[in-house]
């Protein structure tokens, strides 16, 4: 029913309230899903999340209830005659869930199931099983031999097999029962092998039992070794029972309660079992916790045992939050990672336009319902205008914003974040595809340059890599990039007006010293290349408009310190450099002087070998910096 107007929708001969879905067929859950219960049920979906949009068309009927809730009960109606006709045979109700759907900006580096899957493969650690094995099973034994030893009187300064009292029939049927609890335990146990070694002292004492149990006397050598490991046992660990001995197997046997890394990792294992393997996580808090008594008794597990960091690591890389979230803690490690999540931006784009927070939520699960999980690069125009097309979607276009503008947010959004976290790194060449993508729903006049550069048959430059150097010769003409790297950016442009691919193949290789090389193979021509287009930045500059918060000055500090980095290489300081030389450029005069000032400091301060490697390149940096 309209929940404004009152009027109903198609639904015939369907009862309106107490009707379980239960058992419904495909055409009766459509329909009960049209009576009052059913949309009840629909827009408590919407309000809490709590629902799962498996395929695209799961959606279809979350948009019916949303548009009667909006008062639109005509386009709800028309929306229901257009499906009805497949009713009977296509689901287009979603699944009901325990938690709520992930929100239009949430994403996430791993899904559940790919932390469990690596959780899962976590082995055992032979060194902490062996020492867990010897504070449980193989101390306390040596402990009750040696205490055996001592009430039969082999006391350091006493004569071994001395009686201080006790009678001997009983010491020969507790060590014959000592040595028989051996042999069980030598068989069960098996991770510490160290009570092997027969020149330990508990294999001397055993070997002393063997021969009284046996009932032969002592050899006069293995009466001193036994004397021997007796006081060397005593002297280390003090007498079984004393005050010295009790608080070492004291702290041993907590030592040993502390559960071992794999069990808890089983334990977050188990925790994760109820959640949805293709999501991330919005609250992981739960799932890393220290164990609780109810699981302590459940799994003999510690009470309050904390969870070992690396597996509290793993599954803080399924947190879904949105990306400066995930950046601000360090979830995101690399550009090839950030590349991997700008994926999940790109997909849901067009639903973050919608003012309405249920309807966002709603069509972010309908644009990530699209995924076909064969390819890990899923996303691509034509796919979205697959889902952009679906009817149900259709029916609620007119409340979503300008879609143009939404993908020109979301490139926004991806460079500013590469730039911020990653100031010396350029993008991997899969999301600069993906880049180029978006780029066409933005209506961008610029497409972003993915490699090859170049055709590998003719070896010309590729119509996208002319327009990108045209854009960066725009930019960057007259500033410290151009000439430090000197470039002529006035031919560059000629170039890219009069489309000379070959020209520019030309010229980039001219550049690198290599005249005779095409620029879609040799690393060094390819380059240039890179250096003559900026690897896309001025792209995002001139057409996305990007533009960092707290301005250019510290991507180029970030650039810097990049590339002086410990782990910096020959390859990365090269990036970094050319990352650093743009960044500046786009400095005003005064933060530029201060990320130069900057700068000095720092390098004054590195280790001789980094010094080195970029006294070069700093000194012609200043020399075109002091060029106005």
């Amino acid at each position: 029913m309209d929940k404004n107007t009152g009027n109903r929708l198609p639904a015939p001969g369907l009862p309106t309230a107490g009707l379980s879905t239960a058992g419904l067929s495909t055409a009766g859950l459509f329909d009960h899903h049209l009576t009052d219960e059913g949309l009840a049920r629909l827009w408590s979906m919407l309000d809490s999340g709590r629902y799962e949009v498996r395929a695209p068309q799961e959606a279809a009927l979350l948009c019916v209830a949303w548009l009667v809730r909006a008062g639109e009960s005509a386009a709800a109606a028309a929306l229901v005659e257009e499906i009805r006709p497949f009713a009977g045979e296509v689901r287009f109700a979603p699944h009901p869930a325990d938690r709520p759907v992930p929100g239009a900006d949430a994403v996430h580096v791993r899904t559940v199931g790919e932390v469990a899957g690596m959780l899962a493969r976590r082995a055992p650690r032979p060194g902490i099983a062996a020492q867990h094995e010897a504070l449980t099973v193989w101390r306390p034994f040596e402990d009750e031999l040696l205490d055996h030893w001592l009430r039969a009187g082999a006391d350091p300064g006493q004569d071994a097999g001395q009686d201080p009292g006790q009678d001997a029939g009983q010491h020969t049927e507790e060590g014959a029962a000592l040595l028989a609890r051996y042999r069980r335990l030598a068989a069960t146990h098996t991770r510490c092998a160290k009570h092997l070694d027969p020149k330990s002292n508990p294999a001397v004492l055993r070997r002393a039992l063997e021969e009284q149990v046996a009932g032969r006397a002592l050899s006069p050598r293995l009466a001193g070794l036994l004397r021997h490991a007796v006081a060397s046992m005593v002297a280390k660990r003090g007498r079984p029972g004393s005050a010295e001995h009790t608080r070492l197997r004291g702290a041993q046997a907590a030592q040993a309660d502390r559960a071992a890394h794999q069990d808890l990792a089983a334990l977050v294992l188990r925790r994760l079992a109820p959640l949805d393997v293709s999501r991330g996580v919005e609250d992981i808090g739960p799932l890393i916790a220290p164990v609780t008594a109810e699981e302590a008794a459940r799994y003999g597990l510690p009470a309050g045992a904390v969870v070992p960091a690396p597996v509290r690591a793993a599954v803080a890389t399924a947190r879904s939050a949105p990306l400066d979230t995930l950046l601000e803690h360090g979830l995101i490690p690399s550009a090839e990672v950030l590349g991997e999540v700008a994926e999940q931006l790109i997909c849901t784009h067009t639903a973050r336009g919608y003012a309405d927070p249920a309807l966002r939520t709603l069509m972010a699960a309908t644009y990530r319902a699209g995924r076909d999980r064969r390819y890990p690069s899923w996303w691509t125009p034509e796919h979205h205008a697959r889902i952009t097309e679906l009817p149900w979607v259709r029916a609620v276009a007119p409340w979503v914003a300008d879609p143009v503008e939404q993908a020109r947010s979301t490139l926004r959004t991806l460079g500013e974040g590469w730039v911020r976290a990653f100031p010396g790194a350029g993008l991997p060449n899969s999301t600069v595809r993906m880049l180029s993508g978006l780029a066409r729903l933005a209506e961008l006049p610029v497409p972003f340059a993915a490699e090859p550069l170049a055709d590998s048959y003719s070896g010309m430059a590729g119509p996208e890599v002319l327009a990108a150097a045209r854009t960066a010769a725009g930019l960057l003409r007259g500033t410290v990039y151009e000439r430090y790297h000197g470039i002529d950016y006035a031919a560059v442009r000629d170039l890219a007006d009069a489309r000379d691919r070959h020209g520019f193949a030309l010229l980039c290789a001219e550049r690198a010293g290599r005249p005779e090389q095409p620029l879609v193979s040799d690393p060094a021509v390819v380059a240039q290349a890179h250096i003559l287009t900026t690897s896309n930045l001025a792209t995002l500059v001139v057409h996305a408009g990007l533009a960092p918060r707290g301005g250019w000055g510290g991507p180029a500090r970030g650039a810097f310190a990049a590339a002086t980095g410990p782990a910096a290489t020959v390859k990365s300081t090269a990036c970094a450099w050319r990352q650093l030389l743009f960044h500046l450029a786009l400095c005003d005069a005064d933060e530029q002087a201060s990320v130069l000032t900057w700068i000095d400091a720092r390098a004054a301060r590195l280790p001789a070998r980094a010094a080195a490697r970029i006294a070069r390149p700093l000194a012609d940096l200043r020399q075109a910096a002091a060029v106005r």
